[in-house]
């Protein structure tokens, strides 16, 4: 009896020591991490994870050490091994933890907040992804650590090995959907095609990329709806990223007005508002008409915003202001369908044209030379002879 109650002191003591210990250090950490990044992130993320390991750790040795009286029995060695699975976990967990606090450490670094944050961007992007898949693998590697303590697992070892291929077929197989998506995660984090507050436009959607991860990317799209895509859409079809150079983009506003516009006019007052609000980056300002079918032109207003929420604001501006200053002051620019009425007979004035020249009437069979490409004149003449065959005279063609 006295031999268990020593035992359950001497791991309570032990305990008691390394969180003694861990605070110890944790307060002389934090002290000095009032000038230091890197020791801050450790005390915010590393304090927890490193009690749990100090703790189990030290239980661990304090039962193996206190415990020879016991020494072939079951219960000795079922708690051992609970301990010992333990302290593979928490060290596992302490290790996850060092590493969040590299990467951190790392981001610090690169500011998202300025204007031109597209290094920073792409930076941030593969941090988070190597996070994902640095846990993943530490995770995995612990489980398989812990799964190898126990005697059955390690008997089977040498039979897994030798079905290693198999396995590795029908893993594949199974998981072909799966693995295509986590290699084009690590694909899209190293390619730079796209990367964390992108603003891409996807499935006619426009938002930006706001989570990215091994397996799904996350849209947050401009009201505030959330596309979920996998990973893998993005390596095989095509979409626009407005933002992969630079967050400086451009944008159009078109219109259908009728041939009395003053385009110049329109020009100027397009020069005017866009000098008049901070929506506008400075860089282009430009008025063209791209279209005059149809009975009106097309008048495309081009125009530039520092990023894309601003350049949609812009676009809207210039609309809603153009449209309201043809309507003002150019009415008679707004689109319009021009009919002409007839008489009775749907004769228009402009319809009888007195001829200069009698009409000559032509025989049966003659063709009119304005009705023929090759020949009838001598252009045409010309033309036959340029275009008749290699062994054909372009005597015999005209016969």
């Amino acid at each position: 009896m006295q031999s268990y109650l020593g035992t359950i002191v001497a791991a309570l003591a032990a305990a008691a020591i390394a969180l003694f210990v861990v605070e110890v250090v944790h307060r002389v950490v934090r002290r000095l991490g009032r000038r230091s990044l890197l020791l801050t992130e450790l005390t915010e993320h590393a304090h927890r994870s490193s009690q749990v390991a100090a703790t189990v750790l030290a239980v661990q040795f304090a039962v193996r050490f206190s415990t020879g009286y016991a020494v072939g029995e079951q219960w000795r060695q079922v708690l051992l091994h609970a301990l010992v699975l333990g302290v593979i976990a928490s060290v596992a967990w302490l290790v996850a933890s060092l590493l969040v606090v590299a990467e951190d450490t790392a981001l610090a670094r690169f500011r998202v907040d300025v204007p031109d944050n597209r290094h920073a961007r792409r930076v941030r992007t593969q941090v988070v992804m190597l996070r994902r898949l640095t846990i993943a693998v530490i995770v995995v590697l612990a489980v398989g650590v812990m799964l190898m303590t126990f005697p059955a697992v390690r008997g089977i070892g040498a039979g897994v090995l030798t079905s290693a291929g198999v396995v590795g077929v029908v893993a594949a197989l199974a998981a072909q959907s799966l693995l295509g998506n986590v290699f084009a995660g690590l694909q899209l984090a190293f390619s730079d095609a796209v990367r964390l507050d992108d603003v891409v436009v996807v499935e006619g959607e426009w938002g930006r990329i706001e989570e990215l991860t091994l397996s799904y990317v996350v849209v947050q799209i401009w009201d505030d709806r959330r596309l979920i895509l996998p990973t893998s859409y993005f390596t095989t079809k095509p979409f626009q990223n407005w933002t992969r150079t630079e967050a400086a983009v451009l944008g159009t506003a078109e219109f259908d007005v009728d041939w009395a516009i003053p385009v110049q006019a329109m020009r100027e007052e397009l020069r005017r508002l866009v000098e008049s609000t901070d929506l506008w980056d400075g860089r282009v300002c430009v008025l063209q008409v791209t279209d005059a079918t149809g009975g009106m032109i097309k008048v495309r207003a081009l125009v530039s915003a520092a990023d894309a929420g601003s350049l949609w604001d812009l676009r809207c501006l210039v609309r809603e202001h153009l449209v309201a200053w043809i309507r003002d002051q150019r009415p008679t620019a707004m689109p319009r369908m021009r009919t002409e009425i007839g008489d009775a007979e749907s004769n228009l004035p402009w319809q009888w044209v007195r001829p200069r020249r009698p009409v000559r009437r032509l025989a049966d069979g003659e063709v009119p030379d304005d009705a023929r490409v090759f020949g009838g004149s001598d252009d045409g003449d010309a033309r036959s002879e340029a275009f008749v065959g290699p062994d054909e005279p372009a005597a015999e063609t005209r016969r």
